[in-house]
This record gives C-alpha cells, structure tokens and sequence, in this order.
C-alpha cells in the first residue's frame, strides 16, 4: 500500500498519456496522493481538467505561471515528492532528462529534484531501438534512475515490438517497489532467467525444459527488498515479474549482449539455462527431409556469460551469484564449476527427471561459497528466492 505516499507524476507526450488517467485513479485506491505535471505536448492527448478531477489536485503545465509560483514554486514542488514518476517517457523526454535540459516545467523540476525518480518509456518501436535513445536510456540508468517497460505489443502506429508503455498495475507494482525502501534500496542487481533458444532454421531451434520460474521468483524477492531490478529472460513459460526492468531475448549471443548492457551492477544473478552449444551455421530457409539421407548440424560453443561477468578485470559485479543444475555428482561438479568460473557463490541444485525440480514449483539447493556448502531443504522455489535474496542484502550491506 501506499499511505501516506505522494507522487509527482509528469505525463509526457504520447498517445499512452491516456493510461495515466487509470494509473492515477490505481494509485489513489491504494492510499497515494498524486500531484500531476503535463508537457505541452501531453495536453494534446489528455486535458488538465480531467487529470485534475482524477487526482483531486492542482494539474500544474506552465513554468511561468506567476501564480503558481508565488503559491508554490517549481523547486518546491520538485522536492515535496516521495517518488517522481514519468509516463509515459517519450524519446523526447527522455533525450532532454540525458541532456540536463531544463527549457519547461517538467524538465526543470526534474533538475531540481533530489527525489527518487521512476521512468515509464513509451514510443515506436524504431524510437526505441534507435542508438541515441538505448544511449540516453543508458545515460539515466547510470544516475540511478529507476525504469518499467517498456512492453512488447501493437503500437498506435500500426507497427509492432517493444515501445509500449507498461499497464498502470506494472507502473503501480515499480511504484511500490520503489518506495518500500528495505535493505537493497539503492542497489542495482541482474537477474538473468529462463532458457535460450539457439536457431536450427526459421523453425527449429535447440532448447532446454527450463521454465524461468527460479529466476523470476529471484529477481521478484529482489525487487521486494528495495533492489532495482534488470531481468534479462530467455523465451520462459512464466511471465516476467512486474516492477523490474525486463530485457527479453532469444539466443545466448543476444543474452551476453543484454548482460553487458546491463552492466555496471552491485550484483548479477545467473540463473538462466543457457544452451551450451549453437549450430555453426544457422540455414536461412527450413531444413527438408530428403529420403535416406539425415542433416549433418555442426555446432559451435556459445559463450560463457558466467565465467565472462566473473572474470571481468573491470566493472566486474561486487557480488556474482550462478547457477549449476546438474543431474549427478551435484556438489562436487558444482564446486568445480565455481571455480572454473570464478563465480562468487554456485547455487547448485539436482535436476534429474525424477526430482521433478526443472520445470516444477519446487527447489532443492545446495549454495556454494567461500564458507563451504550449505544444503537448503526441499521448498517452494519463492522461499529459495526470498532466502537467496536475503543472503545477497546480507552481503552487499
């Protein structure tokens, strides 16, 4: 809940400022006060009358507004805030925040404020994708502000991919997240998840039965100690959590380049199945079946993106967490694996077909440290996430 709480919330120019008017209605029902701010561009799309009547508040759009100023002034406004919210963050907005423009109201109070602040992007997927934008993205990522989304989806424009800005129950969840304080607030931590999927042709590829839901319980214990976020996932049967940084991905080649975009973190979380092997020499159109004669598939390594975080000479993680599942000799074939990865801790857990673990509700885990080994009991696979998260507060404190 969120009693007691006040949000700036600053609505940017996009056809998702509409979302705004149910994201401040959510955050009301859960006890928030709500102090909106629109860009020009924003009252294009939604009007300050109606974000006004939503919030039960003052909608502020003028930076020159002489009234508001002697009632209360820009600084002000931008420091009475528990949290600063902006949705939808347009590239444009986006750029001017990267920049240190302060050529509005919005901007300026962003400037001004000493407030945590929470961004939701928003545009066309090529906006999204273009180099200036993933800079600028990096840019506010490295002065510690926080981001949700944004979505894969249907764009207004008729196009489709990643630029559409998150539900407003997703903006509520990072909201929460990000008030909730706790031991790891401040920390940034990656989580990589589920498995990869290494291309035969257009339509077969090599997998593994790993289902994403260790390492999406991880990354949502994190969260709910304060921790932001980046949760890189392989194509899992679980969803991806809420109130985190989601990057989804195909391959291992495409994982590594996510991991290292990432990058710097407090902490990496390895616990993605990555396939092991790729083919050579993926074929551009569908393998036939010709009669008496098999395929011949040549296969290449993919990269370790364990030993390579683990053995970075700069900017490695303070702390590195992998993953070893293995079906024989567990602790003695995950003790090996630490060490040959250089990895901090191992946790290392038997996934034989009969255990019923990968792919099942359930963990049984031995972690591997420095200390030694110790063997955690058969539980649900969010208690393995919550003591594994507590063990990491405990070691970044």
């Amino acid at each position: 809940m969120l009693d007691g709480k006040r949000v700036l919330l600053i609505i940017g120019g996009g056809i998702a400022a509409f979302k705004c008017l149910d994201l401040i209605r959510r955050l009301k029902e859960r006890g928030a006060a709500v102090t909106p701010v629109l860009t020009s561009a924003a009252t294009e799309f939604v009007t300050p009358l109606s974000v006004s009547a939503l919030a039960g508040e003052k909608a502020y759009t003028d930076l020159f507004d002489l009234t508001d100023e002697a009632e209360m002034g820009h600084i002000q406004l931008s420091r009475i805030a528990d949290l600063v919210v902006v949705a939808p963050a347009t590239a444009d907005l986006m750029a001017k925040m990267a920049g240190g423009h302060a050529d509005d109201l919005a901007t300026t109070l962003l400037m001004a404020t000493d407030t945590p602040v929470l961004i939701a992007p928003a545009m066309n997927v090529r906006m999204w994708e273009h180099a200036a934008t993933q800079r600028n993205l990096a840019v506010l990522q490295g002065d510690g502000l926080r981001v949700v989304g944004p979505n894969e989806g249907d764009m207004a424009c008729g196009e489709f991919g990643f630029g559409r800005m998150s539900e407003p129950l997703e903006i509520v969840a990072a909201v929460e997240t990000a008030l909730a304080g706790g031991p790891l607030n401040g920390k940034r931590i990656l989580v990589t998840s589920g498995p990869t999927h290494e291309p035969i042709d257009p339509v077969r590829y090599i997998a593994n039965r790993s289902s994403g839901a260790q390492g999406t319980a991880v990354a949502t214990a994190l969260a709910a100690l304060g921790a932001d976020v980046v949760f890189v996932t392989g194509p899992a049967d679980v969803p991806p959590p809420a109130g985190v940084e989601v990057i989804a991905v195909q391959s291992a080649g495409e994982m590594l380049a996510a991991v290292e975009t990432a990058l710097p973190v407090d902490a990496g979380v390895f616990a993605a199945a990555v396939a092991d092997w790729r083919v050579k020499r993926e074929s551009s159109s569908k393998i036939k079946k010709n009669k008496g004669e098999l395929p011949v598939l040549e296969f290449a390594e993919n990269p370790d993106i364990l030993a390579q975080v683990s053995q970075m000479k700069s900017g490695r993680p303070g702390l590195v967490v992998g993953f070893a599942a293995e079906t024989d000799d567990v602790i003695s074939n995950a003790t090996a694996k630490r060490k040959r990865k250089g990895c901090d801790w191992i946790v290392a857990n038997d996934v034989s077909p009969e255990t019923g673990i990968m792919g099942g509700a359930e963990n049984a885990v031995h972690l591997i440290s420095d200390a030694g080994v110790e063997d955690w009991p058969r539980m649900s696979k969010d208690l393995v996430a919550r003591k594994l998260a507590s063990r990491i507060a405990e070691a970044l404190s």
